[in-house]
């Protein structure tokens, strides 16, 4: 690793990324600058700001590529995709220093992101044939053919936190499925997703995959417009339910992957003196300075070891956490993405300290030359928070995550379970306890002696609960989910067995 990041050079002129539309560059006078949450004042590049009529006719184009490419060969779809597979993973050194440049995220971290996009992209490929193949069933009432056929135009929303693997998670699925998409990803994090998104359209017939960028004009159109059949949307629970009245007026079909406060349980029987239980703890809370959607959030202790696992949880903290430089191979955690989201997390961490609860400093700072002029936060544990403070029942999405004891299972069972959200958990301790307890938990997906994308595999669907979402990603239900079945009913007898003369 340190041999490699010595002979990359970071280039420092700042680029420039295209809307796509119909298979050519579109260029636009309006830009919008990424600046880099390590260096503000450094612009890493320009994503077009796009106007609704610009997204009309993205619409227009993945609308008309539609009637041919409905009917076109999975294989020749296959093929397409692996061929930017292909081109994807040549790319990735590039592609990984470009999104950590613009999104603050470590280069190891951003590596591992395009990893888990291929991972998908080529489990989505294996696995197409078996959803979209016809199936014929004979039986005493004659035959009936069942055929899984693609929706239409896709609108994709994605976010800036995993803006590749959030955004390869529609497109794979819609693209081999036979649908065309119209992406629209974060103005947060535009560039690294947008060059993922050129190589891919290269490969494949033009509109059937449009990129837009923009402002809420373009948003409104791709979850409104009538020629749009489908909205696949990454983001938080207020914008969905937006999307969702939008959508209304003409039902569309919505696969939405939300928010989430995701809880950890510590049981009884755990083992704190597991150091390796312990770093994969942290780095669940701590992973992208905490922005993943389906990070731990809250951890729940059992009172009878939670003194010493809050010792042990600090020594494995201070251990793991290195603050600062993305491309400094020694960094664990970069800066945040951006100001607001600083200044939110400040507040959540504000607010516990003004009602008594201790905050402690966890890590060491590499970088502190960086920490005053980047968007910098040092990962904080909260100890002594409430049940109901806002640091607890609120999703910071940043570095910082409260401890709290419980008592027993009912009640932790059910701190867990009052929440509006529920897109994953986990359970730590004795493997059968803690099946038995997280089956009694409401999440999407409850993970067993680690948490977050430690605990995440792209052959099982993946989703949330409640306010958490609609629908399923991943494993071949999340390709299915870009399919309607259509039923071709051939019976033997066609006469209904009684009409009166």
């Amino acid at each position: 690793m340190e041999e490699r990041l010595e002979d990359l050079k970071v280039s420092k002129e700042p680029i420039i990324v295209h809307a796509i539309i119909d298979g050519k560059k579109v260029e636009t006078e309006n830009k919008l600058p990424r600046e880099n949450p390590t260096h503000p004042d450094e612009i890493v590049g320009y994503a077009p700001i796009n106007t609704k009529e610009e997204a009309i006719r993205a619409i227009d184009a993945a609308y008309n590529a539609f009637k041919s490419w409905a009917w076109s060969d999975v294989e020749d779809r296959i093929a397409r995709m692996k061929r930017a597979i292909q081109k994807i993973k040549d790319a990735t050194p590039e592609i990984a220093e470009l999104l950590s440049r613009e999104h603050g995220k470590a280069l190891y971290d951003a590596e591992g992101e395009i990893a888990v996009s291929l991972m998908w992209m080529e489990f989505a490929c294996d696995h197409v044939k078996n959803v979209v193949t016809p199936q014929e069933k004979k039986h005493e009432n004659g035959r009936t053919i069942i055929t899984f056929d693609p929706i239409g135009v896709v609108s994709a929303i994605t976010p800036w936190n995993y803006p590749i693997s959030l955004s390869t998670i529609k497109i794979a699925p819609a693209l081999l499925t036979g649908n065309t998409m119209v992406l629209k990803p974060s103005p947060f994090a535009p560039l690294a997703v947008s060059r993922v998104a050129e190589i891919i359209a290269d490969e494949f017939p033009p509109g059937v995959l449009n990129l837009v960028h923009g402002e809420a004009d373009v948003g409104i159109e791709l979850t409104s417009n009538e020629k749009v059949a489908k909205i696949a949307f990454t983001g938080g629970t207020k914008t969905a339910k937006s999307i969702m009245k939008a959508a209304s007026e003409t039902i569309k079909k919505m696969t939405l992957e939300l928010g989430g406060n995701d809880a950890a349980i510590v049981l009884e029987d755990f083992d704190v003196n597991d150091e390796r239980a312990l770093r994969r703890m942290v780095i669940s809370n701590f992973l992208t300075a905490g922005q993943i959607c389906m990070i731990a959030k809250r951890v729940y202790v059992h009172r009878s070891i939670y003194k010493e696992f809050v010792e042990k949880y600090i020594e494995a903290a201070n251990k793991w956490i290195r603050v600062g430089d993305p491309f400094n191979p020694d960094v664990t955690v970069g800066p945040v993405n951006n100001k607001n989201q600083v200044k939110y997390v400040q507040s959540l961490i504000e607010d516990a300290k003004s009602k008594g609860a201790e905050v402690i400093k966890l890590g060491k700072i590499i970088s502190p030359d960086l920490m005053e002029n980047g968007y910098f936060l040092q990962p904080t544990l909260v100890l002594g928070a409430d049940y109901h403070d806002p640091i607890v029942a609120e999703e910071q999405f940043g570095p910082t995550v409260p401890i709290l004891p419980f008592d027993d299972e009912e009640q932790v069972i059910a701190l867990h379970n009052e929440s509006i959200y529920g897109l994953t958990s986990s359970v730590w301790g004795e493997v059968e306890h803690a099946i038995k307890v997280a089956r009694r938990i409401e999440a999407g997906t409850t993970m067993i002696n680690t948490a977050a994308i430690q605990g995440l595999d792209v052959r099982f669907p993946f989703g949330g609960v409640k306010q958490s979402g609609v629908g399923r990603e991943y494993g071949e239900e999340g390709l299915k989910s870009y399919t309607e079945t259509h039923v071709i009913n051939i019976p033997k007898n066609l006469d209904l067995p009684y009409i009166p003369e």
